[in-house]
């Protein structure tokens, strides 16, 4: 018996198939499509690029904080957990959250932000629509097309995990003309369930992270209600234990009671929409993985909390505005002199714009942080200072 049950699963033999015809069929080992695709996303360099970029901390110095591989290993691992207790498919949800953030640059978010405005006149750049550029045309390990060649459920669901894309940037429109996803119905429950494990996974590790570089306190994050509740309950666990040893365990609490409040929320959320089928759920016209709303609130209250004190705070700040600096900087020395990128990608730098800003931004984006220091850094012999 298959690990998923519900008839609004995601089947991989009802799957719509790939772009790509592959000759000879899929005979490297007893694999389904689904399978194949985690498998696909595991072996490619973009995947492996991930341990070298930020996910809190801009190019960290301890090895315990996280990148965004461990991420989106944690990701994976709370998807699993939540796909298999709705009976939907596993490998397509874990497959979705190993790969949802493949299409971010160096830097994270700051890195993003100095893309979208450079590139702001030549149809910008979004991390989304970039991971599926990066799967389906990029990255191309095989000999016959172009791109991983990955399922379309798979597509779809990287594509639409936030919701129907009703205003798709250039890069998506493009790649929607080479494989339609129906980008305006909403997406399976196995890439609903991902989108929300990112949530889960970093409203919380981030927390960790905080309290670990000492950017966030204990007393600070406890005047987070939903917070205070977990730790009271760890304290009423553990009452002898000092507190510098039970930080792990708050995260595990808080990591608990969101997963809980999720399952039971959306079990009642799909009963009662009536979903039968994979396609009723692309139909239902809402979301049907999501919180109940009192925790939805604490959640957005959360999510406030850790910009204020965490993600915009002064050393993040400067971290950011270095970050720009190095984009900014590499971004007109390609643009320049597009043979600075090497004799590969220099090549593919048309005269015309957009398509000359676009190749450049390609490049970019696919760089670790730690290569984009060293890039700027040989073109303007020192790294901007903090």
């Amino acid at each position: 018996m298959p690990p998923f049950q519900a008839s609004y699963a995601s089947l991989p033999d009802a799957s719509r198939g790939r772009l790509h015809p592959e000759p000879g069929g899929e005979t490297r080992g007893p694999r389904d499509v689904f399978q194949r695709d985690r498998d696909r996303i595991i072996h490619s360099i973009a995947f492996r690029r991930l341990r070298h970029k930020t996910q809190v901390f801009v190019a960290p110095d301890g090895d315990h904080y996280r990148v965004r591989m461990t991420h989106s290993l944690e990701v994976a691992q709370i998807g699993r957990t939540i796909a298999r207790v709705l009976g939907l498919n596993e490998d397509l949800t874990e497959a979705l959250c190993l790969a949802h953030d493949i299409g971010h640059p160096p830097f994270g978010h700051a890195g993003e932000r100095a893309l979208q405005h450079l590139m702001k006149d030549m149809g910008g750049f979004d991390h989304n629509a970039h991971c599926l550029r990066i799967l389906m045309q990029l990255e191309s390990p095989y000999p016959l097309f172009p791109g991983l060649n990955l399922s379309w459920e798979m597509l779809e669901g990287l594509a639409k995990h936030n919701g129907p894309v009703r205003h798709p940037n250039w890069a998506m429109r493009e790649l929607n003309s080479l494989f339609p996803l129906d980008l305006d119905s909403w997406s399976s429950l196995e890439a609903q369930v991902a989108a929300i494990a990112d949530d889960i996974a970093y409203d919380n590790h981030d927390i960790d992270d905080g309290l670990r570089a000492g950017m966030l306190t204990l007393d600070q994050i406890c005047a987070v209600p939903l917070i205070e509740e977990s730790w009271n309950r760890v304290r009423t666990r553990y009452p002898g234990v000092e507190e510098g040893r039970l930080l792990r365990e708050l995260i595990r609490d808080q990591i608990g009671a969101m997963v809980n409040d999720l399952l039971a929320s959306s079990q009642q959320r799909i009963a009662e929409s009536g979903v039968e089928t994979v396609e009723d759920v692309r139909a239902a016209g809402r979301r049907l993985v999501e919180f109940s709303d009192d925790m939805a609130k604490a959640e957005q209250t959360l999510k406030r909390f850790m910009y204020a004190n965490l993600y915009l705070s002064d050393s993040q700040r400067a971290e950011a505005d270095r970050a720009d600096t190095i984009v900014t900087g590499l971004f007109n020395a390609y643009r320049d002199q597009p043979d600075l990128m090497g004799a590969g990608w220099g090549a593919m730098v048309s005269a015309e714009e957009p398509a000359r800003s676009r190749v450049i931004g390609d490049y970019i984006a696919g760089m670790t942080d730690r290569f984009a220091r060293r890039c700027y850094e040989e073109i303007y012999g020192v790294l901007p200072p903090l």
